[in-house]
């Protein structure tokens, strides 16, 4: 393929004083609240947030903000469609996992959570495909703990079983048993029995042929299965009787006990469903990027405001502007990197101060509605918030291969995520060239060209969604409308004698969102400045953005 840069706009001073104009003007994705307190419901009275009781979060058609109900409906019954007859598919929930002194904030189980919309822990799904089905092509039963006045006074509200069946479209909601009461120390079997979970698995499994499990079963339950069967009471030591009994043991006892069921993989055929974007799922995941692209600009002024600054400091501004818009969280741990320390990639100590003269690489990103953002940008700091020539040199680099990779990232290109990885070497490798680097180019595919050895050694792009590193089938695969993938060029530039030594301990990474199309992509965090004339305005406080 021809290396010929493709025609981009240059950031000339009119389209800089244009991109001023539009982003003093944007609006954060900041969710609207209502003033009419009869909308709210409290103390709420499902599990998770609804039209019903949630006004301010939740238009009236949509299960989960920005999805309505519909489209799940439309993923479980594409799933089921995709799938053999006489197919039987268990999808589990989330579990709450515990700090030393309290309970992290419960994140569903993304494959779950996409084909339910469901948000509360320690629940379990099942569908039923059968060829005689009238009406939608499959039976569903959700499993959940159900209402427990006791428990809701603690730690707030769950969802009824009637509830369940009329808001998530289940033909049936069940009791979920996870603790196993110490009446029932005499008769194990019993108690397990008594999980309608486990016994309505077990009773299924003889009525179908194929097997779709997510997670997979435990890599324990399948050695075991080579070795011999294992009674239900061996999955209950005798001191942990009455403690927890997790759905994963329970998976993998149905599975032990069903002599040859040979079990298949659900998150592989979900991430064929999950890989292409929804119009709602790209609606949602622009206003992730737009308030992570705002918490960067922002930052970009923050990190200007005072000399040592610490990289904790402006990783906490970056979370706090992102909760602010209404996020739930970050979408991983974000890396702000000042000076040399952004040759380590993902530095994620954050524990020294900026120092005068330093590049700062910021990679973070939140999850807004359910949907991960993921963007990098590079910037000077105080004193004087402008680019050095060196470090100019070395971003241009940078940002001219981003720009030429973001314009093949179309449906119309045939290439795919590999060969799109190539040519950001090819690129990469001939802008440093330009700057005195000597490389010498490889044909032979990724990881063989001379930039990847020490100077990009990490992969131009990966698939974000619901998770930071989306589900995907396989990166030889080509691109296709509606995929979501990053693209995240970067040059490393360690103090070594066979680099140019001006550019020593230089270290730039530019990643952006990119939604495929068939012939234009379409950049998800255009709201994050990155020509060099709009990142210094943004540092010195000249386009209309304060920190906070």
């Amino acid at each position: 393929m021809s290396l010929k840069k493709p025609a981009l706009h240059t950031a000339s001073r009119t389209l800089s004083r244009l991109l001023l104009h539009s982003i003093t003007n944007i609006s954060l994705p900041c969710r609207q609240y209502a003033t009419d307190s009869r909308l709210l419901k409290k103390p709420p009275i499902y599990g998770q947030p609804l039209a019903s009781t949630h006004a301010h979060l939740i238009a009236p058609n949509e299960l989960t903000p920005g999805i309505p109900k519909s489209e799940y409906e439309h993923r479980r019954s594409q799933l089921m469609d995709n799938l053999p007859d006489d197919s039987l598919v268990v999808c589990l929930g989330g579990t709450i996992k515990y700090m030393s002194q309290g309970v992290y904030k419960f994140r569903q189980a993304s494959d779950f959570w996409y084909l339910t919309g469901f948000q509360e822990a320690d629940a379990a799904l099942i569908l039923e495909k059968t060829s005689g089905r009238a009406g939608r092509p499959y039976r569903m039963t959700l499993f959940c703990r159900g209402k427990n006045a006791r428990r809701e006074q603690w730690d707030g509200a769950r969802t009824g079983f009637d509830d369940v069946v009329s808001i998530f479209s289940a033909d049936e909601a069940c009791w979920i048993l996870l603790i196993l009461p110490n009446s029932h120390l005499t008769d194990i079997p019993q108690a397990l029995d008594s999980s309608r979970f486990y016994s309505h698995l077990k009773s299924l499994m003889p009525r179908y042929s194929h097997y779709f499990f997510s997670p997979s079963p435990s890599s324990q339950s399948q050695s075991r299965r080579h070795k011999r069967k294992r009674t239900i009471v061996e999955y209950i030591a005798p001191s942990n009787v009455g403690s927890t009994f997790t759905l994963q043991e329970a998976c993998d006892a149905v599975i032990d006990e069903s002599s040859g069921a040979r079990i298949r993989e659900l998150p592989r055929e979900v991430a064929r469903l999950r890989c292409i974007k929804s119009t709602n799922e790209q609606a949602v995941m622009r206003n992730a990027a737009d308030a992570s692209g705002m918490a960067h600009a922002k930052t970009m002024r923050f990190a200007n405001t005072r000399p040592n600054t610490p990289e904790s400091s402006i990783a906490a501004h970056f979370e706090y502007l992102c909760l602010l818009s209404g996020a739930e969280r970050m979408a991983y741990v974000p890396v702000v990197a000042s000076g040399s320390n952004a040759l380590v990639i993902h530095y994620t100590s954050n524990d020294s101060l900026v120092q005068e003269g330093d590049l700062v690489l910021v990679d973070a990103g939140c999850e807004f509605n359910g949907y991960a953002s993921d963007i990098t940008r590079t910037y000077p700091t105080f004193p004087t918030g402008r680019f050095t020539t060196a470090q100019a040199e070395i971003y241009n680099a940078v940002l001219s291969t981003l720009k030429y990779c973001t314009v093949l990232c179309t449906e119309s290109s045939g290439l795919n995520l590999y060969e799109l990885h190539t040519e950001s070497c090819r690129m990469l490798s001939l802008e440093l060239n330009r700057l005195g680097f000597n490389l010498r180019e490889c044909s032979a595919g990724p990881g063989h060209s001379e930039v990847e050895k020490i100077l990009y050694p990490h992969f131009l792009s990966h698939p974000v969604g619901i998770d930071l590193h989306e589900a995907f089938i396989n990166r030889s695969s080509p691109l296709q409308s509606g995929m979501v993938i990053t693209v995240e060029p970067g040059v490393y530039v360690p103090e070594s004698p066979a680099f140019p030594k001006q550019y020593h301990n230089i270290g730039i990474r530019i990643e952006d969102e990119v939604l495929i199309q068939k012939d234009h992509p379409i950049v998800l965090s255009v709201n994050a400045p990155k020509e060099i004339a709009d990142v210094e305005a943004a540092c010195q406080g000249l386009l209309g953005l304060e920190p906070f």
